[in-house]
């Protein structure tokens, strides 16, 4: 075993466990009542319905105005994906830990023999 590999391995280990902690943080979000109003019901949902249907408002169809609705619909799809990545990062991660945990101990036991 070398001191570059179990380095590299806490390394690792540690990089692994703040996307664990980035996961859970969101989910302490996901839950609060005041995030589930503003931004789960408020802005994914009723923002999201008020602006496809703005898109379709005559008085709203120059190209600036649909330009500008566009991008307002992509940036509540990018906030969602950007969720969404951090879930699937931090469910990865915990995975990853125990994988590194193991290969750790597996390094330190050879080093033993």
């Amino acid at each position: 075993m070398s001191n570059e590999q179990l380095e590299q391995i806490e390394i690792s280990i540690e990089q692994a466990q703040e996307a664990v902690a980035y996961r859970k943080a969101l989910s302490n979000l996901l839950s609060n009542k005041n995030f589930e109003k503003i931004i789960s019901k408020g802005y994914f949902e009723s923002e999201a319905s008020r602006l496809v249907l703005l898109k379709a408002d005559p008085s709203m169809s120059s190209e600036a105005d649909q330009n500008l609705i566009v991008k307002s619909i992509d940036s509540i799809g990018f906030l969602r994906q950007y969720f969404t990545t951090i879930m699937q990062l931090g469910r990865m991660a915990e995975r990853s830990i125990e994988a590194d945990q193991t290969t750790r101990e597996e390094l330190l036991a050879e080093e033993l023999h």
